[in-house]
């Protein structure tokens, strides 16, 4: 297929996409569609790229295919019409867990915030040693404590706490990224025997995932507290890696702020600056194994926590 029919096709799907449709605010607009500039920022590119990709100047990686599909939250027919004329077999077997080298070199490059990177399942892939620095994400032996879903609505950490309104913010995103991974990979069954369950014990996962709630903003803020007794307040930004179909959190605090010299203390306490990657499921035995190292934070080259 010519490229050109590959970029109508964007732009047709672009200009037919309500605001609300993918989180963005409905008002005060012209058109119905979303603008370039906002695909860009949803996708994880640029304008002039989403441009060029519409003119039939840009060949799209099948990562940007997957990449645009998600964020015009298409459906399967769409989707696969996409991945066609872009020359790609849509994506359907299992979700990619590989740390890919771009995710990689940016938990490496941002050594000093606290980071995490996740699959499409929600499943933890890898963190840096200023996330391990904070020390609330304990173990507890459930086939899914590595899972950010899991852990939100089915198994909390006691040393998160957020307000009502970022708590809102935190599962709308979650619900929709699980949605949209379901949607691109319905063979997997990890997947979907975790949302099963999900659906099954969280009421609260369950009303959402039958009406989900727009996204309005891909950030919220959390109180961490440490097994010192002392706390940071960090907001949290939702970074798409498109072309391995990862997303990363980075984890910040107001610039200033006391809650910056805190987390710098934090990090300064830790040792090393490992990348440390991390199994989808984890045993109890290991589990209480990698929890030692979480508890005790950064100080240690601990390489990958669990099989995988």
């Amino acid at each position: 297929m010519e490229d050109h029919e590959f970029g109508a096709a964007v732009r047709r799907l672009r200009e037919s996409t309500p605001a609300a449709a993918v989180g963005l605010p409905a008002g005060g607009r012209r058109v119905r569609g979303l603008r370039r500039e906002e695909l860009g920022e949803l996708a994880g590119m640029s304008a002039d790229y989403v441009r060029r990709l519409e003119q039939g100047r840009a060949h799209p990686s099948a990562g940007v295919v997957n990449a645009i599909a998600r964020a015009l939250r298409a459906g399967r027919a769409d989707y696969e019409r996409l991945c066609a004329l872009a020359g790609y077999a849509a994506a359907e077997g299992q979700v990619p867990t590989e740390l890919g080298p771009g995710a990689r070199r940016l938990l490496e490059r941002f050594a000093d915030t606290p980071m995490i990177v996740s699959d499409a399942a929600m499943n933890v892939v890898a963190v840096n040693s200023a996330f391990l620095a904070l020390e609330h994400w304990n173990l507890t032996g459930e086939r899914w404590q590595w899972n950010v879903a899991w852990r939100i609505f089915r198994d909390p950490f006691e040393a998160f706490q957020q307000s009502e309104a970022d708590a809102d913010d935190n599962e709308a995103v979650l619900v929709t990224q699980l949605r949209s991974s379901l949607l691109r990979y319905p063979s997997d069954t990890a997947l979907a025997a975790m949302v099963d369950d999900l659906r099954t014990r969280s009421r609260r996962f369950d009303t959402l995932w039958r009406a989900p709630r727009p996204v309005t903003a891909y950030e919220s803020s959390a109180t961490i507290t440490q097994s010192d007794g002392g706390s940071v307040t960090l907001v949290g930004n939702l970074i798409a890696i498109p072309g391995d179909d990862l997303a990363a959190v980075m984890l910040t605090a107001a610039p200033g702020s006391a809650d910056q010299a805190r987390l710098a203390e934090l990090v300064a306490a830790s040792e090393g600056r490992a990348v440390v990657e991390v199994g989808r499921e984890t045993g109890r035995e290991e589990g209480r194994e990698a929890g030692q190292h979480v508890g005790r934070g950064a100080g240690r080259e601990v390489g990958r926590l669990g099989p995988g």
